[in-house]
């Protein structure tokens, strides 16, 4: 699982490059995944040792984050598509919208996995 963490780091860091270059290099808020991602990525680093405690450590501390990174970003774009709809507009920044959804959905599969991954560990230690 450290692995795959690792990977999604890097999903959400090539996510940030992508969109601070599409909108022109100007909205530096368009890095926030970078942040997650760099998160995301150190955890998996400091999770790929033997230690099974600091393994455990490192893999909950990267689900902690990618559930946040779920959360906030979800929640930012729904209420933008809401107030959206709601007015009858169009959306002020649909790049960043974009963003904001897709790095939902990346975090929440990366969460998703982990939940499964943490349930078959305990079900192998258990039984």
């Amino acid at each position: 699982m450290a692995k795959l963490t690792i990977v999604f780091g890097v999903l959400l860091v090539v996510l940030g490059v992508a969109g601070f270059v599409m909108t022109g290099s100007s909205h530096p808020t368009s890095l926030i995944p970078c942040w997650f991602g760099l998160v995301l990525a150190l955890s998996g680093a400091l999770a790929s040792g033997n230690d099974a405690k600091k393994r455990m450590l490192w893999m909950h501390i990267a689900v902690t984050v990618g559930l946040l990174g779920f959360l906030f970003p979800a929640v930012m774009s729904i209420k933008s598509l809401v107030k959206a709809h709601a007015q009858q507009v169009e959306l002020a920044h649909p790049a960043a919208v974009h963003e904001q959804l897709i790095m939902a959905f990346v975090c929440l599969i990366f969460v998703v996995l982990c939940v499964r991954s943490f349930i078959a560990a305990r079900r192998g230690r258990v039984a």
